[in-house]
């Protein structure tokens, strides 16, 4: 490591808590899928901020949409309306069967939202002491006390019991213990129909349907948390339409404003019910200049098409990587995912693949040990793909196991 990085880490040190594990990189400027550090190197970046800069790094045309907003209004809260809300919300509606939005900052407050909400409606709409969520195992929904009690899993909640009262999980997969574990205590269902944070594990098609159609059964609400799988990731502006599914509530952040802190949840008319003036509220969320962002992002990813490309490039690398795995025994286990949110599922630990492929240049994610987890810019050239799998391979050839 150059003097220059080590400098950086040392001063982190002593300013910031330490609630990160980095990777051995200082990030020094962005443009498209590439990186470059504070000591010049380039990278090829397939993480894209976690699925968030899914239009690149520094996209010209956002760039222009937020000076030019920024010098017009940028905060003036929500107790005002502001037409560039509006905007927003007409053309992210406009992409599913949802016809009311709620923004925010986060994906852990569009979570919190889409929680509050199912509550609210059950109890004041629908005239239900109806209050819990159910989760399946596997999942991640955020970083709030309430958000973590959702994502049920130890390691999260370490240190921060006790966790909030309602929420229970499921084994994913298994229709029949979500059926004995709904009750007249559920408000609602919430599931992620690719789990991100999981591995890159989508839900089986026969699954998901039985799970809306058990929820429409037991009069519960069906909910999406589309935060990472969502807007055009996985070939589909919403992972949900993948699989034909309508859910009542949908929450959605992470690429929404292309990496301005932006969140949205999203429902029907009728579910809508369920908040009124006072019941819920954010200081930031959709500013003008995040919402005319994000307004652009979108129109962007429409005008492109990218939930398109993110298909054909998705299938085509995937397939690639499945070829590498017959041609090298012992190393790609298996490959799964939905357009470019995709998991390379390595046959042993991959921390020094990881760690080879940085040194080599090229930026993704090593999530439950073993899956290379790849969410690059839905812009990313074909080229810097191949150029991801030729590098693997290559590495492949000589860290698989003897």
């Amino acid at each position: 490591m150059s003097e220059r990085f080590e400098a950086l880490k040392a001063r982190e040190e002593s300013l910031l808590c330490r609630t990160y594990g980095r990777y051995p990189i200082s990030v020094a400027r962005g443009q498209g899928s590439r990186l470059w550090d504070v000591d010049g190197r380039e990278y090829v970046d397939l993480l894209s901020g976690i699925a968030v800069t899914s239009l690149g790094h520094c996209n010209e045309e956002l760039a222009e949409v937020a000076a030019a907003q920024a010098r017009k209004l940028v905060h003036v809260s929500n107790l005002f309306y502001q037409e560039e809300q509006l905007d927003l919300a007409e053309r992210l509606l406009s992409t599913s069967h949802c016809t009311k939005a709620f923004f925010c900052n986060s994906g852990a407050e569009a979570n919190e939202a889409a929680i509050k909400l199912a509550r609210r409606y059950m109890q004041r709409v629908q005239g239900r002491e109806a209050y819990e969520i159910i989760t399946l195992t596997g999942a991640f929904h955020g970083r709030t006390l309430a958000t973590v009690a959702a994502t049920g899993q130890a390691k999260f909640q370490d240190g921060f019991l006790p966790m909030p009262e309602g929420f229970r999980q499921v084994p994913a997969g298994d229709i029949e213990a979500l059926r004995a574990a709904i009750g007249p205590q559920t408000a609602g269902v919430l599931v992620e129909v690719v789990q991100g944070e999981g591995g890159v594990c989508p839900l089986d098609p026969d699954y998901a349907r039985a799970v809306q159609a058990l929820c429409r059964e037991k009069g519960v609400l069906f909910m999406t948390d589309e935060i990472q799988a969502g807007m055009c990731r996985t070939g589909r502006f919403w992972s949900f339409q993948n699989y034909g599914l309508e859910p009542d509530v949908v929450s959605c952040a992470k690429a929404l404003a292309n990496g301005l802190p932006m969140g949205a949840m999203m429902t029907t008319d009728e579910v809508a019910k369920g908040f009124v003036a006072g019941s819920h509220a954010t200081t930031f969320g959709a500013g003008a200049l995040v919402s005319a962002v994000a307004d652009k992002t979108v129109e962007i990813m429409l005008r492109d098409d990218l939930a398109g490309r993110a298909a054909t490039e998705g299938e085509r690398i995937m397939a690639r990587f499945r070829a590498m795995g017959e041609k090298l025994p012992g190393t790609i286990d298996h490959v799964r995912g939905l357009g470019l949110m995709i998991g390379v599922v390595l046959a042993f630990p991959g921390k020094e693949v990881w760690q080879a492929l940085i040194d080599r240049g090229f930026i993704c994610n090593l999530t439950q040990d073993c899956v290379l987890r790849l969410l690059p810019a839905l812009t990313i050239p074909r080229a810097d793909l191949d150029a991801f799998a030729d590098a693997l391979e290559d590495i492949l050839r000589t860290h698989r196991p003897a």
